[in-house]
């Protein structure tokens, strides 16, 4: 089992960054595989950039160059630095583990808005 606790969603002017965490009740260090998805109101819940155990990234290409995941094995935190957001960044965003089973945080709300 792992629970997952996102956190630093807030709201932003278009243009600025926020960086959000997720925080695991366990050690992530070999977690197969650990992301970031959001769903904005209406839509289906989609990926926005996954982090493996072994470091390599995958971004959804509507994010790609503006935001950048990572992960800090001994805080057992996993991070999304946004920049550059933009008003269709604006969704829930949603932090998620694989680990034989799949887990999901509870979201953190981001509004991208002037």
């Amino acid at each position: 089992q792992v629970q997952l606790v996102e956190s630093g969603g807030g709201l932003v002017q278009p243009g600025g960054s926020l960086r959000l965490s997720c925080a695991a009740s366990r050690s992530i260090f070999s977690i197969d595989r650990m992301g970031w998805y959001r769903q904005a109101p209406g839509k289906q819940r989609e990926l926005v950039a996954i982090i493996r155990s072994g470091g390599s990234t995958i971004y959804a290409d509507s994010v790609k160059g503006r935001f950048t995941i990572s992960r800090d094995n001994a805080k057992n935190t996993v991070y999304l630095q946004m920049s550059s957001l933009k008003p269709e960044d604006t969704a829930v965003y949603y932090c998620n583990a694989v680990r034989v089973s799949i887990y999901w945080g509870q979201g953190t709300p981001v509004t991208v808005s002037s």
